[in-house]
């Protein structure tokens, strides 16, 4: 197959983009590179899965239509996985008209191409964030998901609706995969887990809000990537669809086990709740077990322990 990856030089795209490559697809990494974190990071990212085989990048913002037709005009693909966005709960309070422009606009633009260049296959990477400040858990895809905390939430549920409309109006075939918050090897740097080893690791401060209660439910990167694989290969009619580990973990609970896998005694400074926020996240995967096989299989212990290992590897090697 010959396979479309938009935010390919990312984290979890650089994953994906590896994993396809290493098993023979053709891939083209669609990536901006843009500063929200180090563009640096995200150019060896790309390179690291370009190693795995046949990947080549076109860089550019997915929001530009004439970009994109150039990327479509020598290419007839037969998947796009859609996974370019402005990324973060926190950051999209501060900035929603850029969530909104990146998120939808983007997600629109290249919707359109899609159409015209007569591509059916789309996954698309939505967000627990979509749930907003639900109790009722697990959280399964017929809840609803009306109610976001946060702009980013809100783009990412209104991505899902446009990808209803196109499949009304053109036929395309689509998954909606909601990833619950993703942790490991090559995680940006803005993100929980990676400012909190960093901090442990110097032996600095590291900030908690609220009183530790709230819980996430952490998936492992290489189980969302045999999903998101298994998404692209079972080519679904229309899909929302949950990937989590299903097994929450407290925030005290994510510092007390990175400072284990550290060997250091995490600093902590405690801070009240922060807006957006929600208290918990909870993955129902049944119906991603039903319809993908999908199992995960890393449990948080043993990613965190992997996740450090990365880190000081990657450190000693000045990559951070």
């Amino acid at each position: 197959m010959k396979i479309l990856v938009t935010g390919g030089a990312g984290f979890i795209g650089s994953n994906l983009v590896r994993r396809l490559a290493a098993r023979g697809e053709c891939v083209v990494i669609v990536d901006d590179f843009n500063d929200y974190y180090s563009p640096s990071l995200k150019r060896a990212n790309a390179h690291w899965a370009g190693r795995a085989g046949d990947v080549t990048i076109a860089e550019g913002d997915v929001r530009d239509q004439a970009f994109l037709e150039e990327v479509f005009k020598d290419s007839a693909f037969d998947c796009i996985v859609h996974l370019a966005a402005r990324a973060g709960v926190r950051p999209s309070l501060a900035d929603p008209q850029l969530y909104v422009d990146v998120n939808l606009n983007g997600t629109v633009t290249l919707l359109e191409q899609a159409h015209r260049a007569g591509v059916k296959r789309f996954v698309f990477a939505s967000s627990s964030s979509v749930y907003g400040v639900s109790r009722d858990v697990p959280f399964s895809e017929d809840a609803c998901a009306d109610h976001p905390a946060s702009p980013y939430g809100a783009t990412k549920r209104a991505g899902e609706v446009l990808l209803a409309a196109y499949r009304h109006l053109y036929g395309l075939r689509f998954a909606a995969l909601r990833f619950f918050t993703v942790y490991g090897p090559r995680q940006r740097p803005d993100m929980a887990i990676h400012k909190f080893v960093r901090a442990v690791i110097s032996g600095e401060e590291l900030t908690m809000f609220g009183d530790g209660s709230s819980a996430r439910d952490y998936t492992y990167i290489d189980d969302i990537i045999d999903g998101v694989v298994a998404a692209v290969d079972a080519d679904l009619e229309w899909e929302i669809i949950n990937l989590g580990d299903s097994e929450p973990v407290t925030l005290k609970s994510m510092i007390a086990t990175i400072g284990e896998a550290v060997g250091r005694e995490p600093r902590i400074e405690h801070l009240g709740d922060q807006p957006g926020d929600v208290p918990i996240t909870y993955a129902d995967i049944s119906k991603a077990g039903r319809l993908l096989g999908f199992k995960p299989k890393i449990a948080f212990k043993e990613g965190i322990k992997r996740f450090v290992d990365w880190y000081r590897n990657a450190q000693a090697q000045g990559l951070l």
